[in-house]
């Protein structure tokens, strides 16, 4: 897919969305994502792709219309547990990076979420104003301070002492979209973690515009030069799917990297993830039992689930052009795969980022993306129905949200595949 040579201006979005073709991971991330929000660079983030650079970006002035003084935030997580953040760097010795063949090792940045025994101390930014510039760049947003992202107010406390007992904290693995970090995630992985789970946001070297490294190292998206390739999808999902075991590994193994891995229940681990990181999902749970359940939040399925089926829970979550006969044919073929726990749900409103922190954030920066759902419902819709799942499958705590139509969230319908309706 060649880059994109539109760019849009705060408050100046179009309502609708622009049909993406069918091929590539725009088109599989969300059918009907919006130019403000999409997976390919804009020119001036083309040139950068695969560069690794420790050169702070210069910030950019702030331009006339933006609002000085509005910062965005992130809503307050549900649970009762003070929420911790730290960071860790990962370096897989046993294979060459899938993107980048020069880099002899594969090198990642997991951020983790987790419950702490007590507020204080700093909260956590949400990303670098060098990242903020190089995802404004790459999605293409003008008319926006350029570290404006960077500023968004969260709810954890960096290097908080986490808190629980030996072995008794489940672990949900998150995996982000094509070319978003895994601080877009940042408002599911925080409510979770205040509710008691362990929360690893997987930041995928070179499949995002923005990953820094603890010695100042920026890398960007080389993944994005060969997108236009036909088995791109494929490959992408599994080496995600290798990623997410190689952190397992370090986090519940005999050597943790985590000074708080032994409160981690390596029998309770489930993955979720927005776009790309959704699709890789069922992927990762065929190549490793530890995961127990899984969660898409609006990706299509480029590996498809095999014939003989996936037996352990999974959840389809999405925008309504990820119905039953809708845009993308992947969740009609691979429903009938699904042969253990199962739901296929839509949400009325909803676009590709609605599940992710970028529609809230979006609106609150001043740039529409086209939603029907006002930003802050996005996120507690999100977090309610990946919260009942995980409460079912990794706590045991059955709830009414998954069993039907909810008053409480009328937007989200429950889909019957067989009669490809949702209701």
């Amino acid at each position: 897919m060649s880059p994109t040579h539109s760019r849009t201006t705060a408050a100046s979005v179009p309502q609708g969305g622009r049909r993406l073709p069918a091929r590539g991971l725009v088109a599989a991330g969300g059918l009907t994502l919006l130019a403000a929000l999409c997976c390919v660079p804009s020119p001036a983030s083309a040139s950068t792709y695969g560069s690794v650079s420790a050169a702070p970006v210069p910030a950019a002035s702030s331009p006339a219309s933006a609002k000085p003084g509005r910062l965005p935030y992130l809503p307050t997580p549900t649970g009762s547990h003070p929420v911790g953040t730290t960071s860790l760097y990962l370096k897989d010795l046993s294979r060459p990076d899938p993107w980048v063949p020069e880099a002899k090792a594969r090198e990642l940045m997991v951020t983790l979420w987790y419950p702490a025994k007590s507020r204080g101390g700093r909260r956590a930014p949400y990303m670098t104003p060098a990242e903020s510039q190089l995802v404004l760049d790459g999605t293409g947003v003008t008319g926006v301070p350029s570290d404006v992202l960077s500023r968004t107010r969260t709810n954890a406390f960096r290097d908080a002492k986490p808190a629980g007992a030996r072995r008794s904290l489940p672990l949900v693995v998150l995996s982000p979209g094509f070319t978003w970090p895994a601080s877009s995630l940042t408002a599911l992985a925080e409510d979770l973690a205040s509710r008691g789970y362990v929360v690893a946001g997987i930041d995928h070297t070179y499949e995002s515009f923005a990953t820094t490294f603890p010695d100042g190292r920026v890398a960007t998206c080389a993944a994005c030069r060969i997108e236009s390739g036909e088995d791109f999808g494929e490959r992408a999902v599994r080496s995600r799917a290798a990623d997410v075991s190689f952190v397992l590994g370090r986090l519940t193994g005999p050597r943790t990297a985590w000074q708080g891995g032994g409160l981690i229940d390596p029998s309770r681990i489930a993955m979720a993830g927005s776009s790309l990181g959704g699709a890789s999902a069922a992927e990762t749970m065929l190549r490793d039992g530890r995961v127990r359940a899984g969660i898409d939040m609006d990706g299509t399925m480029f590996v498809p689930i095999p014939v003989t089926g996936l037996a352990r829970p999974f959840l389809f979550l999405g925008q309504e052009a990820h119905g039953p006969g809708g845009e993308d044919a992947t969740w009609d073929r691979d429903w009938g795969r699904l042969s253990g726990w199962r739901r296929w749900l839509v949400v009325t409103g909803s676009v590709h980022a609605s599940f992710t922190d970028y529609d809230l954030l979006a609106r609150q920066i001043g740039v529409d993306l086209g939603g029907g759902l006002p930003g802050p419902r996005t996120v507690e819709v999100t977090r309610a129905y990946v919260r009942a799942f995980l409460d079912l499958h990794l706590g045991g705590r059955p709830g009414a949200l998954l069993d039907g139509p909810s008053e409480r969230f009328p937007e989200a319908r429950f889909c019957a595949p067989e009669a490809r309706t949702c209701a």
